[in-house]
């Protein structure tokens, strides 16, 4: 009785996971941005502000992928954190969606696809005149993408990265599958997993931080925080900031869309 009297205490009093940022070090991760041009400028403020009323430290902000489709201005975003990339540490993890607008380069049925999943939009904030879109086939369209789409844009979208580890904190677009060991991870999962990781269970040594499942609120605890508030449509961008074992949400609201895409 004593035995299992002590084993149910030790149990009881065995240390809960408290993920922790390295000392020194901050991030802030931002969720999809989904061509919210107008959003992540005023984010980056917010980040920049937020940024400035702390102590110095060695400060990596992470886009959490899906920059692009849906939104008004994909173009916009996608110069816009190339521009910020060269102003201060931004690292980019490559979404569903980049994944669909770079094999649409290639695959007629990615562009199908593309297209049928915010991709109309996106080819638009390139300079494609509406009419004229509505004119063309999909091969005459893939044709123009080569023309009208920077090859810094098309660069810069390879060059995304599909898992950043900080500390205690694993950053990917949609999530990862419960049991495999992170350098076991499918690309595949990292961009598109949602019911088998959302309502999977929380063991593991790391807490994720990830977008790509949309919520009206953020979805914070202690293992799993959840930023995709489906700006696009709702006008609500969210972020993160991490230091230590400090957790701090950031957010911006703006005009929602008059129609989701």
């Amino acid at each position: 009785m004593l035995r299992l009297l002590r084993s149910l205490l030790d149990y009881r009093s065995e240390p809960e996971v408290i993920p922790a940022v390295p000392d020194g070090q901050r991030v802030y991760a931002i969720g999809d941005i989904h061509g919210r041009y107008d959003l992540f400028c005023r984010m980056i403020a917010q980040i920049e502000a937020d940024e400035a009323d702390r102590p110095a430290a060695d400060t990596t902000v992470i886009l959490l992928g899906d920059l692009v489709d849906r939104g008004p201005d994909s173009a916009g975003v996608i110069a816009t954190a190339r521009e910020w990339s060269k102003r201060r540490k931004v690292r980019i993890l490559a979404g569903n969606h980049e994944e669909m607008f770079l094999g649409s380069f290639e695959r007629e049925e990615t562009l199908r696809h593309f297209l049928r999943h915010g991709g109309r939009e996106t080819l638009l904030s390139y300079p494609i005149a509406p009419d004229v879109y509505s004119r063309t086939t999909l091969e005459e369209l893939r044709a123009m993408m080569h023309e009208v789409v920077p090859p810094e844009d098309i660069e810069f979208m390879r060059g995304m990265e599909d898992s950043i580890q900080i500390g205690d904190y694993v950053f990917v677009h949609a999530g990862v599958r419960p049991g495999v060991p992170l350098e076991e991870q499918k690309v595949s999962d990292l961009r598109w997993i949602r019911g088998e990781f959302i309502e999977g269970p929380e063991k593991r040594d790391f807490a994720v931080v990830h977008g790509h499942t949309i919520l009206e609120s953020p979805h914070v605890s202690p293992l799993r925080i959840s930023l995709d508030t489906g700006a696009y449509a709702s006008g609500l961008l969210t972020a993160v900031g991490l230091e230590g074992t400090a957790r701090w949400l950031i957010s911006v609201q703006g005009e929602p869309a008059a129609e989701a895409a």
